[in-house]
């Protein structure tokens, strides 16, 4: 073989293995809600040209934004304005709004069942949930709750959403098929985020009122622990044998061993930290911090922060904020 023939042969190699490198990079994006900003922020938080993750788009949403929840195939987004009283659907991949669905009551909490449809929106004002088809947005239908329901959470069989209801210190658990409360699970005081296990048979509750996380069998509709944490949590993330939890008043994560229930660490982060989540890789943890205008990334192993990336004002993230590829 001669050079030149030699030399478009490694060429190709490099081609192929480059090429192959970014099909096994599982890129994933944070579409963090910046409430006062009036906009969506994505950030690319580990591309496959290997870059640090980095601001790479501004998606304008009226009505101050403040949930969030990005179906499991991560095509589309669902974003609710509690003041502008809508749920904005986003496509991830044009990074624009396609439609907006006009709702009633306080649409604050949002979670979206597996299969992508229905949308489970909480009406903060109104004791239920709204149960959207944004492919039939004109069909609104409603499930009761208790008062002032505020994060949501579906099972990973799409059979049960649970509501955590913060003016009753509860947890409600809904029917998804006939849309009726079939439990209802005493926790701390004012749950806030809820958080389900991989596996659907644990949720977590962030109690802002006792500054303690409630931990729920879910099959046994019972809380089986509590755990205590720092200053007013509003979330939970998942990852591993690790539960993460934003502390909205000390500026912390606290995190916790899911087993044991020992603590493990404690992270400063930014100003206020409120929606959290874990990469899928389960290596980082995303922290948005609302009056820092920041979104933190936390290393798993050395529980340190390792980035921090400016995203704009306000930033929520209540919800499930990580888009990952979607699936083929």
């Amino acid at each position: 073989m001669g050079l030149k023939a030699r030399g478009a042969v490694a060429a190709l190699a490099l081609l192929l293995g480059a090429a192959a490198s970014v099909a096994s990079a599982a890129a994933e994006e944070a579409f963090v809600t910046d409430q006062p900003g009036n906009e969506v922020a994505v950030v690319d938080l580990r591309g496959t040209d290997g870059a640090p993750a980095r601001l790479v788009a501004r998606i304008p949403v009226p009505g101050q934004p403040a949930g969030v929840a990005v179906s499991q195939d991560g095509r589309r987004a669902f974003i609710t304005s509690p003041e502008g009283k809508a749920l904005s659907v986003i496509d991830t991949a044009a990074r624009k709004v396609i439609a907006r669905i006009p709702l009633t009551g306080g649409p604050l909490g949002v979670a979206v069942a597996p299969a992508g449809r229905p949308v489970y929106v909480a009406d903060w004002y109104g004791a239920r949930l709204l149960v959207v088809d944004p492919d039939k947005p004109e069909e609104i239908r409603t499930a009761p709750a208790g008062a002032s329901p505020s994060g949501l959470a579906v099972t990973p069989d799409g059979a049960f959403v649970l509501s955590a209801d913060r003016d009753d210190d509860t947890v409600s658990v809904i029917d998804a098929a006939r849309l009726e409360r079939v439990a209802v699970i005493h926790v701390g005081k004012r749950p806030f985020g809820i958080t389900l296990s991989a596996d659907g048979t644990r949720a977590y509750t962030a109690n802002v009122g006792s500054d303690d996380v409630s931990v729920i069998d879910v099959a046994a509709r019972a809380v089986v622990a509590t755990v205590k944490v720092g200053s007013r949590p509003y979330a939970v993330a998942l990852t591993g044998h690790l539960a993460f939890v934003t502390n909205q008043y000390a500026g912390t994560v606290s995190v916790f061993d899911v087993a044991t229930l020992e603590p493990r660490g404690l992270v400063h982060v930014g100003e206020y930290p409120e929606g959290i989540a874990a990469g899928a890789d389960g290596r980082q943890v995303y922290v948005a911090n609302w009056f820092d205008n920041t979104l933190s990334t936390i290393d798993v192993q050395t529980l340190k922060v390792v980035a921090t990336v400016e995203v704009g004002e306000g930033p929520r993230a209540f919800g499930a904020f990580i888009r990952r590829d979607a699936k083929p």
